[in-house]
């Protein structure tokens, strides 16, 4: 890893674009047959919207580099999905009941990670569910079949194997650790780290787990290169 002035605060370079998850040493949740995301909340009625529909949407392009919240950065990553401000418009909110302020949403991987966003960082106009990375569909290491991708926030924002989107009017209560407190929007050029410290403060701690996650990690990868 090495410094990079145009990165973010805190953030160190890394080769390539290591794999990095939840689930650490084991391999990546099976694909479905006919995978879906299921959409549940402050709807009139809960649905499951099949992957296969995003294709009859406009498609979006996004150049972005990903920071992990431990602190390493991948640049120059070409994901390619649906917007995800078009999916809420077109599918989600039409389908709110009446009345209805939604203010944050919790998205759920197959591999049982789950995040919260509020709905102003959800709907920015480079947030995407993405189905390809580099040219090529997403592999296991990386969130297929699809994953949320939000460039401006950490990668803990950014669930893959996305499967289900819950739709609240309310910040939901979440039981988490001292030491690994997620920050509720994890904005990485605000270096929002942890739930109740200064990111300046954590970055140590932080950076003394890459390596062992890493190691882990590789260990159920499927390939070669391996993310959160």
């Amino acid at each position: 890893m090495q410094n990079d002035k145009r990165l973010p605060p805190g953030q160190r370079l890394v080769d390539g674009f290591p794999r990095f998850g939840s689930h650490l040493s084991r391999p990546a949740p099976a694909v479905p047959v006919d995978p879906v995301i299921e959409m549940r909340g402050a709807l009139t009625e809960e649905f499951d919207l099949p992957l296969a529909t995003l294709s009859t949407l406009p498609r979006l392009e996004v150049a972005a580099d990903f920071h992990c919240v431990a602190g390493w950065s991948a640049t120059d990553l070409h994901w390619e999905g649906v917007s995800f401000k078009t999916v809420y418009r077109a599918i989600i909110e039409p389908a709110l009941r009446p009345g209805t302020m939604v203010t944050h949403l919790v998205c759920r991987g197959l591999d049982g990670w789950e995040s919260v966003m509020t709905i102003e960082d959800a709907l920015a106009d480079d947030v995407l569910i993405a189905e390809n990375l580099d040219g090529r569909p997403l592999n296991g290491d990386h969130g297929a079949p699809a994953r949320l991708v939000s460039p401006r926030q950490y990668g803990y924002i950014s669930v893959k194997h996305l499967s289900r989107i819950d739709v609240l009017t309310a910040a939901p209560e979440r039981a988490e650790g001292l030491l690994l407190r997620t920050h509720p929007r994890g904005r990485v050029w605000e270096e929002e780290r942890h739930g109740l410290f200064p990111g300046k403060v954590v970055r140590p701690i932080y950076r003394t787990l890459i390596a062992p996650i890493r190691f882990l990690s590789s260990r159920g990868a499927s390939h070669s290169s391996s993310d959160h």
